[in-house]
């Protein structure tokens, strides 16, 4: 397939993390950052989005206002990905921008993945990620395969977008939404109640 040029400045800058579930069980793959762009892509004006490994991102140390060119090609399947394109080659800064909002939501150079492992994550509500989070070092959008029967985990899998906050406990503009259902075999269904978040941010203080 022929990788596409493109060139354009960062709005958005994030881990690019998939999630999986089966029933009351998830994991995580860390694949790198999600970067978001307003530029060109083979040729056309146009915001699209792009997938790169920590390697590039600890050498560039990208954030918002960086203008950056490369070359990409379109994701296979893009219920596995948070981003449209990936493969990213030929990567370069073309200018360092001025220095993005340094509180919520945070524009900053976003730390290495290990940071976020260790840090955990709240679920988000959808609609607050869309209108407040979604430049925000600490948000993530992930792509969820729910394997859902868990005797069969080559059977049936469903796929959709769940979005979390790696944030600090006492941002303002944080809302968690509903809780997340996820299906599993013979019709069950498994809610996944407040405790989990607790659990996954209960080391850390109100403004970490």
């Amino acid at each position: 397939m022929d990788k596409l040029a493109f060139t354009g400045t960062i709005i958005s800058i994030q881990p690019r993390i998939r999630l999986a579930r089966s029933f009351d069980e998830a994991s995580h793959t860390y694949l790198g950052y999600a970067i978001k762009l307003d530029g060109e892509l083979d040729g056309e004006k146009t915001v699209f989005s792009i997938g790169i490994g920590k390697a590039a991102h600890a050498k560039h140390q990208f954030k918002v206002n960086d203008t950056i060119s490369g070359e990409c090609v379109p994701v296979p399947d893009l219920d596995m990905e948070p981003v449209e394109y990936y493969k990213v080659s030929k990567l370069k800064v073309i200018s360092t921008g001025e220095q993005g909002s340094s509180s919520s939501p945070w524009e900053l150079v976003p730390p290495e993945l290990e940071v976020y492992r260790e840090r955990g994550h709240r679920r988000l509500a959808a609609r607050t990620y869309d209108t407040k989070c979604s430049s925000c070092m600490w948000g993530c959008r992930m792509p969820v395969e729910i394997i859902v029967d868990n005797w069969n985990p080559r059977g049936k899998k469903k796929h959709r977008f769940e979005t979390f906050c790696y944030g600090p406990l006492n941002c303002q503009l944080y809302k968690a939404g509903p809780n997340r259902k996820v299906e599993g075999r013979n019709g069950m269904v498994y809610v996944e109640e407040d405790w989990v978040d607790q659990m996954a941010v209960e080391h850390r203080g109100e403004d970490e």
